[in-house]
């Protein structure tokens, strides 16, 4: 090799290595979000790694709840290690021994709209696609027939949501029996206004013949069935959403008895999940588990059973008490920002403010700027338990939501679907068009980009000026506004932050305030559920 191509292939090697220093640099926040088990890997670091094996995180398996290590005994006698050990879960990778990886032939040959597996995800974990920032959750969009792309959202007080849009969706059905049942008195039709929590849905009007006319019902479909989840609102359970997910995004199929149930062709039953949520078949659709039989090998891989039920127990109670988003400094900027939000007409649709009836919560998290007590990132969160103490003669209590009332801020949103717009609107595989969306929540917005259900907006500017269609006059109201007060609007939804709850000073865990060594997990705090662990026996998650 002469002196000049020597010279060429270094300066190649050089640019190679800069490029791989580069990708590796952009995909390894989304690396700290995944999860092996201390089994596994060694050596370990602080945080770095899942305690438990997953044959030892499905422990006794579902049981009951005097069954000693299931998981319904620990969602009624531990919660906290519930929901942590749903959170190590969320995090861990998957591997092929264990099921993971859709599988289709060699050449993926096939019709897309008969086998959407065709289409589907090609991840080994949750936290793969949705790991802002360092392990947060969050809920992407249709990955079995995806449309043009998609922005997964995170998932920050994604419980909070499931339990305000089930109380909107049996208020709106109050209404329309009520209407319904006028009719059936007076033989009359009358028309109602469908409103919940402050939020219309429109009207609904009863037939003479026991019908309804749902012509005027808006945002919401004909069955009154508010759904929250996927960005054209199509589902509305977390443990049904979860099922999906685990095998359309990870080729992991679940025999779920509870959704089973709930789909048996000789007689559908009605089941109450762990987190509290009614499944009746009478009332709803109910997505089907992609099979039934724990020994059936769905997917083809030589792999069956491979997400036990209680793994699924463990990941709906923890998506049920996941943290809500924190609040970032309220400058005085922001403050006026946060009253021009109110005053163009944003919050007509991005509600900030719901009440919750009966929360099915354990506990509460509420994570503002606080310098002082905020020794990583200016956050503190603190937490209250929410659980009542049921003595029944077992070695360990149960410890069960109270079901009070309870208020939710700074989420923004109505939950309704909405047109705004052709430049929201996305095709499908068919060549048809996707119109109608659900209304973003804001909370978190200040840290996750790019913005637009499908992250087709790089900033907040972008995605406001993008709206039209029922959002076109506050989409005007803020082109009218100067420099000045947009960027006060736009100060106050970057105030809309995540946060990581391992690196976040809490008052389980506020580290050491002052620290010389802020980065060190055992000083910087975090929001550490093995403060409220009651069952030693159970050891590290």
């Amino acid at each position: 090799m002469d002196e000049a191509s020597i010279r060429n292939d270094r300066s190649l090697t050089r640019t190679t290595a800069g490029l791989l220093v580069a990708i590796a640099a952009a995909i390894t926040p989304l690396a700290h979000a995944q999860l092996t088990d201390a089994t596994q890997t060694q050596p370990s670091v602080p945080g770095g790694a899942i305690g438990k094996s997953l044959q030892q995180q499905i422990g006794a398996g579902r049981g009951d709840e005097f069954t000693p290590g299931s998981s319904l005994y620990l969602i009624a006698r531990d919660p906290a290690r519930a929901i942590r050990r749903g959170r190590q879960l969320f995090q861990r990778k998957f591997t092929m021994e264990q099921g993971q990886g859709p599988r289709v032939d060699f050449v993926s040959h096939g019709d897309i709209m008969a086998h959407p597996a065709l289409g589907a995800g090609l991840t080994d974990s949750c936290a793969a696609c949705h790991g802002r920032p360092r392990g947060a959750a969050g809920f992407g969009g249709d990955v079995a027939t995806r449309p043009d792309s998609r922005n997964a959202p995170h998932l920050f007080g994604i419980g909070l949501r499931e339990m305000i849009a089930d109380e909107m969706t049996n208020e709106l059905r109050t209404i329309r029996d009520v209407c319904g049942l006028v009719t059936t008195i007076t033989g009359m039709s009358i028309t109602l206004p469908l409103t919940s929590k402050g939020v219309s849905f429109g009207w609904i009007k009863s037939l003479a013949d026991g019908g309804w006319d749902t012509s005027q019902v808006q945002g919401v479909n004909a069955d009154l069935r508010v759904r929250p989840f996927f960005h054209d609102g199509r589902e509305f359970s977390l443990r049904a959403f979860a099922v999906g997910a685990f095998n359309d995004e990870m080729g992991l199929q679940a025999a779920d008895p509870l959704l089973c149930a709930a789909n048996d062709a000789a007689s559908p039953a009605a089941v109450t999940t762990p987190a509290g949520l009614v499944l009746d078949p009478k009332l709803d659709t109910i997505k089907a588990a992609p099979t039934c039989s724990s020994s059936d090998d769905a997917d083809k891989d030589g792999v069956a059973n491979e997400i036990d039920p209680a793994l699924l127990d463990y990941m709906e109670f923890y998506l049920l008490n996941y943290f809500s988003p924190a609040i970032g400094k309220q400058t005085e900027r922001a403050v006026q920002g946060r009253a021009l939000l109110d005053g163009i007409g944003c919050t007509a649709c991005h509600i900030a403010r719901f009440r919750i009836e009966h929360d099915r919560r354990v506990a509460d998290v509420d994570t503002k700027y606080d310098p002082a007590r905020g020794i990583l990132n200016h956050l503190y969160s603190s937490v209250t338990t929410m659980f009542r103490v049921v003595a029944d003669g077992a070695a360990y209590p149960k410890l069960l939501p109270k079901r009070q009332s309870f208020v939710v801020d700074n989420l923004f949103t109505d939950f309704k679907r909405h047109d705004l717009g052709p430049l929201f609107y996305e095709r499908n595989y068919d060549g048809s068009l996707h119109t109608e969306f659900m209304t973003t929540p804001l909370w978190g917005v200040g840290t996750k980009s790019p913005y637009g259900h499908d992250g087709r907006s790089s900033n907040l500017e972008e995605v406001i000026l993008r709206h039209g269609g029922e959002a076109q006059s506050a989409r005007d109201a803020f082109a009218a506004l100067d420099d000045d007060r947009q960027h006060m609007l736009i100060e106050f939804l970057q105030t809309l932050v995540l946060f990581p709850p391992d690196d976040t000073a809490s008052s389980l865990d506020p580290g050491i305030p002052g620290s010389i060594a802020p980065q060190d997990p055992a000083q910087h705090g975090s929001i550490a559920l093995s403060a409220l662990f009651q069952i030693p026996a159970e050891g590290t998650e």
